[in-house]
This record gives structure tokens, C-alpha cells and sequence, in this order.
């Protein structure tokens, strides 16, 4: 059955979204939508032309050859006012244990840290991301070009740190291994930092 344009950019703004920071490239979405490239463009394109024309707060951007919407520029002050606003001082336990792996295993995917969380990393990363303790630090080489996190400069002054090698050691076990105690102990340590600052 035929779905009308309206339709499909629908179906790939809801993709798009569902996607995230990692977007999606034109071929993964030939791949989903079972649609040929010309197709999928002018879709883009479509969209695109909807964010741009429309008050909207969100654009569709093109990096590298993903795609993905963020928010736009022109909003960046009321962003930042909302991660600084008082209610947002605290990180969740969830965004606690996120960063902590990111800071021992970096530079590390979202995909592993779910890996190793059991449970996904989205909503923990974009906290991170936007308190600016956690940046992209590059792209996996091959398919897919997933994102790469490290921790930033900010995260380093947080926590009194000259350099990352300053982590407290976790236990010495085989490195595939995420030590739950360990990583508890710093946890209780990240949140008496943040709620003393």
C-alpha cells in the first residue's frame, strides 16, 4: 500500500527521533523503509524544508552522512538555562553509573555501555552530554559510524582531577569485567561531589 509524503516523513521523523544522537544514515533508511535512494532523499529534503520553514524548535542536520535532528541554535540560551536551573544540579543513579563506565572504559559507544548496564544509556547520556561532563570524542570506523564518548575537561574539574589516569583504581580483575562494588563505591563518591558543589 502507498503512503502518502505526509506519511513517510512522519514515519522518518519518528525514526529519526527514535534514533537519537547515533541518527541514521540514507542507506539504513532504504533499508527500513524499503524505499530507493531518490525516494528517501526527496523525503529529507521534505523534511528538512518543514523544520526551516515552520517555527519549530528542532532542525534536520546532516553530518558526515547520518542524519539527525537536534535542537536549534537560535534556542542554545534557554537551554543552557535549563541545565543550570537548581532542580537539575543532581545526576540520577542511572546517569551516576553512566558516566563512571564512560570515565574508566573511554572512548566507548552507547551500545557497550548498555552492554555493560544491562539497560539503556539514551536518556543518562544526553544528561551527561548536556552538563558537559561527557563529549563526543569521534566515530567508530565502518558501518553504522556509531559515536564515541569520552569525558571532557569540565568532568575532570568536577572531581578534582588533573588528568583521568587519577580515577581511584577499581580491583584487578580480568578487564571485560565492570566491578559492581567498585563502581558503587564511586557512584556514592560522584553524588556527595555533586551535592556538595
Amino acid at each position: 500500500m502507498a503512503l502518502a509524503v505526509a506519511e513517510w516523513k512522519s514515519i522518518v521523523e519518528a525514526l529519526l527521533f527514535a534514533a537519537g544522537d547515533e541518527g541514521l544514515s540514507i542507506s539504513q533508511l532504504m533499508t527500513v523503509l524499503e524505499l530507493d535512494e531518490q525516494a528517501v532523499t526527496d523525503i529529507l529534503a521534505e523534511l528538512a524544508e518543514v523544520y526551516e520553514n515552520e517555527e519549530r524548535g528542532i532542525e534536520l542536520v546532516q553530518v558526515a552522512g547520518i542524519y539527525q535532528l537536534t535542537t536549534k541554535k537560535i534556542h542554545a540560551v534557554y537551554l543552557k538555562k535549563l541545565v543550570e536551573t537548581p532542580g537539575n544540579a543532581s545526576l540520577s543513579q542511572a546517569a551516576l553509573e553512566t558516566l563512571a563506565i564512560i570515565a574508566y572504559r573511554q572512548p566507548i559507544t552507547r551500545i557497550e555501555i548498555e552492554e555493560i548496564r544491562g539497560v539503556k544509556a539514551e536518556r543518562p547520556l544526553q544528561t551527561l552530554v548536556a552538563k558537559t561532563l561527557v563529549k563526543e570524542v569521534g566515530r567508530v570506523e565502518g558501518s553504522g559510524r556509531a559515536i564515541l564518548y569520552g569525558t571532557t575537561k569540565e568532568f575532570l574539574e568536577h572531581f578534582g582531577l588533573k588528568t583521568i589516569e587519577e580515577l581511584p583504581p577499581l580491583s584487578e580483575r580480568e578487564e571485560d569485567e565492570f566491578v559492581q562494588e567498585e563502581a558503587d563505591l564511586f557512584f556514592e563518591k560522584f553524588n556527595s561531589t555533586f551535592e556538595d558543589m
